[in-house]
C-alpha cells in the first residue's frame, strides 16, 4: 500500500482502485482508522482524539 504521509506518528497510505467512496487509511499506534476523503468523517475505526484532529485537519 502507498504511503502518502507520515508525521506525529501516523501513517497515512491509500490504495489504487479501492472500494468507493474515495477515502484513505490512517494508523497511528495500532489503531487504524478509514476516512472519507469528501466529508472528512471517519468511515471506520477509531483514533485517540488529539490524533484524529490531525488527520481531519
Amino acid at each position: 500500500m502507498p504511503e502518502i504521509s507520515e508525521f506525529f506518528g501516523i501513517k497515512v497510505t491509500m490504495y489504487y482502485e479501492d472500494h468507493i467512496p474515495p477515502h484513505f487509511h490512517a494508523e497511528y499506534n495500532g489503531q487504524k482508522v478509514i476516512v472519507d476523503i469528501y466529508y472528512a468523517r471517519v468511515i471506520k475505526g477509531a483514533f485517540p482524539a488529539r490524533q484524529l484532529k490531525l488527520v481531519l485537519a
